[in-house]
Parts: C-alpha cells; sequence; structure tokens
C-alpha cells in the first residue's frame, strides 16, 4: 500500500468533509499526521488544483475539481443506464456485438456493450481504450469538436493496420464525412484488422457530446450493404437515448463545425 497516496485521500476526504477551510494545525490532529507531513501533501494537492489556499490565514479548502470529476462519473452512469434498452434493441435487430463510448482526449473508452451471439465476432471489454482517430465511435464523436481539438492527435498517429487513417488531412475527411451521411464507419479495422463498424454520437440535453453507440463486428460478415441497412438503426439508437437525456432536436446529419462544410465526395470508400 502506497502510505504517502494514501495519507493524502484521507486528507482529501478530511477536507471535503469540512464546512469551512482547515489550517494545517488542524489537519494534522485530525489525521495524527506531522504538520511538515500535512503542508507537503497540500502543496502537491494545490499544484494539482485539488486545493486552494484561503488569504489571510493560510487555511485550505477544496476546488471544485473532485465535484467535477464525481459529475463526469454520474452522468457516465447516467449515459449507461439510459441507453441499455437502446443499445439492446440494436443488438437484436443487428445480431452484432454493441458498444456505448465515450471520448476521453485522444481515446475512446467503452462504457457498456452486449455481446454478439455469433461464435465470430469483435472482442472487446468495458473499460478498454483505443485511438479515438481508428474507431467508428471515435470518429462519430469527432464530428462534434471543434476542429482544432484534432492538433492534439497530430503526436499519436502511427499505422496500427493497412487502412489506419495517418495524417489530419485524412482524418479530417473521414469526420467531414461522417457529418455529411449522420454516421460513422470503418469497412476494414483501422485499429485491429478485420473489424466492420458504424456508430453514431449521441447529443445530451443542451446538445452536447456525451458520447457514441455503435455496432462492430468482422468484416467477413458486415460489407458495405449491411453497414447502410445497420447505420439507419444505429442513427435512431443514438436519437432515442439522445431523447431519454433531454436532447429534443437532433439533426439528421451532423452539423458542419466552425466553418466546416459537407464534403462532395461521399461516394469514396467509408472510413
Amino acid at each position: 500500500m502506497d502510505k504517502a497516496f494514501t495519507k493524502g485521500l484521507r486528507l482529501l476526504e478530511a477536507l471535503a468533509l469540512s464546512e469551512q477551510p482547515r489550517g494545517v494545525t488542524d489537519l494534522a490532529s485530525e489525521l495524527k499526521l506531522t504538520k511538515s507531513n500535512v503542508h507537503r501533501l497540500l502543496t502537491t494537492l494545490q499544484s494539482q488544483g485539488y486545493v486552494r489556499q484561503i488569504p489571510p490565514h493560510s487555511t485550505y479548502e477544496l476546488t471544485t475539481k473532485i465535484w467535477a470529476l464525481g459529475s463526469h462519473v454520474i452522468h457516465r452512469m447516467d449515459l449507461i443506464n439510459v441507453a441499455r434498452p437502446a443499445m439492446t434493441k440494436l443488438a437484436e435487430i443487428t445480431g452484432e456485438t454493441i458498444h456505448l463510448s465515450v471520448l476521453e482526449d485522444t481515446d475512446v473508452v467503452y462504457v457498456d456493450k452486449i455481446e454478439s451471439a455469433h461464435h465470430i465476432r469483435a472482442h472487446t471489454s468495458v473499460g478498454m481504450r483505443a485511438p479515438a482517430f481508428t474507431m467508428a465511435t471515435g470518429k462519430a464523436m469527432l464530428a462534434h469538436v471543434p476542429d482544432d481539438y484534432l492538433e492534439r492527435f497530430r503526436p499519436h498517429l502511427r499505422r496500427y493496420t493497412e487502412t489506419t487513417r495517418t495524417t489530419i488531412e485524412e482524418l479530417r475527411e473521414d469526420i467531414e464525412l461522417a457529418r455529411a451521411q449522420g454516421y460513422s464507419s470503418v469497412l476494414h479495422g483501422e485499429w485491429r484488422e478485420g473489424i466492420a463498424a458504424c456508430a453514431c454520437a449521441i447529443l445530451g440535453r443542451s446538445g452536447e457530446l456525451v458520447g457514441a453507440i455503435g455496432m462492430s463486428g468482422p468484416d467477413t460478415r458486415i460489407k458495405r450493404k449491411q453497414i447502410r441497412e445497420y447505420s439507419v438503426h444505429v442513427m435512431e439508437a443514438a436519437r432515442t437515448i439522445g431523447a431519454a437525456l433531454g436532447y429534443s432536436n437532433r439533426p439528421t446529419a451532423y452539423p458542419a463545425v466552425r466553418g466546416d462544410h459537407a464534403p462532395s465526395h461521399q461516394s469514396r470508400r467509408a472510413p
């Protein structure tokens, strides 16, 4: 057990349960730690944005960072509960693996899934991360972020398969296509070989991006025709989840972001 980490957590808990800012001596007495130890922990927490010092008496209190993290977890739990019925229906219609994902920096994180009944299927697990620029759910969500968000991918672009998009320009083309057609698709795995998928972003009450729902399976079974057919149901599932979260005005295609326009090359290979 990391003793310093445990002490830091106890300190956070003490501050969270306090009704007013606390001093070093007071905290040291309650936690049975030395004042130098408490001061060092407070300094670390302050540098990371969890604690702020209140002048003029050098007392300390928590910032809202803890609250923000907790709200994010609660929001994710709400998304999972709300999305489950639509995921179940989509799984019954397609017979394929259904994923619920969120965007975290440059990764997608699988927060829920329903496994395909087929023996041959896409193998993933809840909690797993994958590069957003290679995933259908990732590209669906990236269609709802400002264009300059894509710059953070530049250091991470690398080839995982023969079809991986490895430049910002290629990634932007895929995202423009997703905005135009209302969903994102991958015909041949860009992170793992042999996977086909399509996905649609989920919007919350204020039109904010909250996640994406997608279906995936082997590209030997899912071809371009199936992607087109399943995409209708994937978009409907996303609309259903969004409506349950309070969003009532979802367009049929992604809105343009920062002056982007729908591309005229919709006949190109689906990403």
